[in-house]
Order: C-alpha cells, then sequence, then structure tokens
C-alpha cells in the first residue's frame, strides 16, 4: 500500500462498526490506524490500515464488558467480577438502576433519608452489632475507619499483618493515605500480647488484619481477637477487626452440612464481635456473595464518626449496589442463604457433578479424561484451603484449545496446568455445558464459530 492507495477513515471506520464498535469511537480507530499506516509507509515498510484498525478493534473490544463463562472452578474470581449474583438480587439492582429509587429518601417523611440505611438494617440484625455503615469496597472501608479513628494518632499492627493483595495494594501505603501513624509491633512469624501492651497506651486504635490471602506456618504465633480486645478495653482505644472476606457466620447454618473443613480458620464477623472487636471491616463480594462493597459494623458511637468523616461521602454507594447488598442480605435474614451462587456451588456434590463431567467428555467425542481435582474459593479468601471437585483434564494442544475457548461467544475461562486444560464445572450454570461442549467440539473438528481476538490470562486473585 502506497500513500496514494490509503482509505478514507469513513471507510474504515464503516468497517469497524461491522465488527460492532461504536460509530465515534469506530472513527477515532480508524483515523489513528490511517496515520500509522502513513507512517510506516513514509519509513518504506508495508502497511494494511484496515488490517491495523480491525486489530486496534478487536483490543478494544476485548475489554468491553460481557458474560464469561468461568470454567476455572475458582468460586470467587476476582478478574471475573469476584461473586455471581442470585436472579432476586440482580433484579433488585436493574429496578433500582432503571428508574428513581429512594437511595436517600425517608419516605415516611418526605425527607432526606440515611444511605443504605436498610441494609445497614439487616446487617445489625444479622451480627448483633451496634450500627453499621457501607462504602464503596474493603480498602475504602479500612481507609475511612483509619482517617476517622486514627488520623495523625498510632495505629498499632502486627508486622506479620501488613499484608499486600491484588494490584499491588499494600497496607503500610493506606494507612499513611489516612495519615494515621503506623507503629509496627512483633516480627513477620511472631507477635506476643507484650508486644502490643508495649505500646498500648501510645495507640490510637489497635488494628488486627486477618491473613485472608496468605498463611503462616512453622514458628509462627498471633494474639487472638479477645485477648486483644481486653486490652484495648483496657488502654481505651477502638480494636479494629478487618477480617477481609466477610463470612457472616463461622457457624454457616444455612448449609445443610455446615461448617465445611476448609473455612475451620476462617473467622465470622459475628463471632468476632462477640469476642470483643468494636468494629468489624469485611467485603461484600466475597464470603458474602454479594456485589463489591466494604461492610463496617460495631459500636454506634464509631460508626457515627466514620460516617461524618469527610470521606464517606468520597466512597459511598450508589442505589443499584445498594439494592443488591440489601437483596442478598435479605437472602440470609429470610433463612435463603444456601440459594446464594456462591454457597450453592460450594454446597454441589461431588458425584452429581462428576456426573455432568462424564456427560461433556462424551459430548466432545471422549478427547479427555475425567480427574479427581480441586476447587479454589478464590478473591483471596481462605489462603490454601480447596474444595475438592471432578476436573475435565484434555492434553495436548491446551494453549490452543484455551485460546478458542476464550474467543468464544460468550468467551470461556478454563485452566492451563502442566500443559494441559483443565475445565471444572463446579463454577459453571449447568446450563452452558453444551456451549462449552460446542466450542470444544468444533476445536476437534477445526471449525472456528467465533473470531480471532487477542486475550491475556486473567490472574485469579
Amino acid at each position: 500500500m502506497d500513500l496514494q492507495n490509503l482509505p478514507r477513515v469513513d471507510a474504515v471506520a464503516a468497517q469497524l462498526v461491522d465488527d460492532g464498535l461504536a460509530p465515534r469511537l469506530a472513527t477515532v480507530l480508524a483515523r489513528e490506524s490511517i496515520d500509522r499506516a502513513r507512517s510506516l509507509v513514509v519509513s518504506g515498510r508495508a502497511a494494511d490500515a484496515v488490517a491495523l484498525a480491525r486489530q486496534a478493534g478487536r483490543q478494544v473490544l476485548a475489554a468491553r464488558p460481557t458474560r464469561i463463562i468461568n470454567a476455572t472452578g475458582v468460586l470467587l474470581h476476582t478478574n471475573l467480577g469476584r461473586a455471581t449474583l442470585h436472579p432476586h438480587v440482580a433484579a433488585a439492582a436493574t429496578d433500582s438502576a432503571v428508574g428513581y429509587s429512594n437511595v436517600e429518601l425517608d419516605t415516611t417523611t418526605g425527607r432526606r433519608g440515611v444511605r443504605a440505611g436498610y441494609a445497614a438494617s439487616l446487617l445489625t440484625t444479622l451480627t448483633g452489632a451496634e450500627a453499621a455503615l457501607v462504602v464503596n469496597n474493603g480498602a475504602a472501608a479500612l481507609l475511612l475507619a483509619l482517617a476517622a479513628l486514627a488520623a495523625d494518632g498510632n495505629a498499632v499492627v502486627s508486622r506479620g499483618e501488613e499484608i499486600e493483595i491484588g494490584g499491588s495494594f499494600r497496607l503500610p501505603e493506606l494507612m499513611a493515605a489516612s495519615c494515621a501513624r503506623l507503629i509496627e509491633v512483633g516480627t513477620t512469624n511472631r507477635t506476643r500480647l507484650s508486644d502490643y501492651e508495649a505500646v498500648a497506651d501510645d495507640a490510637a486504635v489497635i488494628l488486627k488484619v486477618h491473613p485472608s490471602n496468605y498463611r503462616l506456618e512453622g514458628f509462627a504465633e498471633s494474639v487472638g481477637y479477645a485477648e486483644l480486645a481486653r486490652l484495648a478495653k483496657e488502654s481505651g482505644v477502638p480494636l479494629i477487626a478487618d477480617v477481609g472476606s466477610g463470612l457472616l457466620d463461622a457457624r454457616v447454618p444455612w448449609l445443610p452440612e455446615n461448617p465445611p473443613t476448609w473455612l475451620a480458620s476462617e473467622p465470622g464477623v459475628q463471632q468476632t464481635l462477640e469476642l470483643g472487636a468494636d468494629i468489624v471491616l469485611f467485603s461484600g463480594d466475597k464470603l458474602l456473595g454479594g456485589p463489591q462493597a466494604g461492610i463496617m459494623v460495631g459500636r454506634s458511637d464509631l460508626i457515627q464518626r466514620m460516617a461524618r468523616h469527610p470521606i464517606a461521602r468520597a466512597v459511598r454507594i450508589d442505589g443499584p449496589t445498594h439494592a443488591a447488598l440489601a437483596a442478598t442480605l435479605e437472602l440470609y435474614a429470610s433463612n435463603r442463604g444456601a440459594e446464594v451462587p456462591f454457597w450453592a456451588m460450594v454446597a454441589l456434590k461431588y458425584d452429581e457433578l462428576e456426573t455432568r463431567h462424564s456427560q461433556l467428555l462424551e459430548a466432545i467425542g471422549g478427547n479427555g479424561e475425567v480427574i479427581a481435582g480441586e476447587s479454589l474459593p478464590g478473591a483471596g479468601s481462605v489462603p490454601g484451603e480447596t474444595i475438592l471437585s471432578p476436573n475435565l483434564r484434555i492434553s495436548g494442544k491446551a494453549d490452543a484449545i484455551w485460546e478458542d475457548l476464550l474467543n468464544a461467544a460468550p468467551p470461556i475461562l478454563a485452566r492451563r496446568k502442566e500443559g494441559n486444560l483443565i475445565i471444572d464445572l463446579r463454577t459453571v450454570d449447568p446450563t452452558d455445558d453444551a456451549h462449552i461442549a460446542a466450542v470444544l467440539s468444533s476445536r476437534h473438528t477445526g471449525v472456528s464459530e467465533t473470531p480471532e481476538r487477542v486475550s491475556d490470562t486473567p490472574d485469579a486473585d
């Protein structure tokens, strides 16, 4: 292609619109691609402006929000939005989003009300806390708590609890942003009560962070909530417990066989409050099984201090999120916690899943084998714990098959392990089994049903 034969912007844009791009975005990409092609031609290299534009368009479209079939067996996959929502919950969010809603209106008086007040009422009922406050995510909850209760003061935390989670988020950096001074006690592997006692008189808060995405083993020692609560009370400072994953009740009463052994080390919100924590922080989109939210429950006076802090407005939740969270909590309050999709997946029986995997294997002509495998809770929760699950293992050309699955419509995300492709149906709705079978079968017959697109392997944190 020479300079005289470069295509018109509108002609290239029309092709991108046919590929699914919005017209104005298509025009921008077309112009950029033609300019790039022109530069290549001037430098003496060959260039196809249309091909460049369509490649750029595929990369943009790959980032467009779309439904993904999760065949990884990671129940709470951070890159896939963590917890999936119950249809009742999704309907509540949609109903709140498509029209006006009482997001901050007291319908009994017609005056301004409390944002997320209904969710707060459900949270206090379910946890036994005096009060509750909801913000947009777990990191925001911790930032707000520290800013409201420990700004320009000392926040005491064990060295072994200075966590880093996905996206290079680090606790010390967040504490600095809150204007709280980090006071480290103990060592990485061992922290004793005496370590906290040595600095308690100068503390503004004592912070205990549950290791939700890592585990210390061997010569390790930490201080429990009850001991820290007694010290905090004696010192006249709040104990903030960041339990992370959001297990409402460690007894898991909503499951027919409770609690699962892999939850043995996971603190429940209710139990942490009962042990004396003044404030408990946790996420809405992990073990709670709701939308992304940061939840704070505990002493009413402390919750009110946080609610009045300027950061509270900066991190508040919107109406659809409140509706989704409230609807999720209603399931627990109605003794329907087993219907929360996360817990429904947890409760699936091994033999039931084995049957589905065998049927999938048969549907693809026996190209693979059903093996004993493991599902993961995911989302940086219950580190090192797994759930026994059957898997479908396909040997050979795992990378190519993985790409075929990811390029399907809707895309299917599986796992690759030791050169094999692993399909785990615990995280797949049974109605999607046929789609997975069709895409895998097309691979073996050489038929491609969907266009190629560029993809990277998502992180399951």
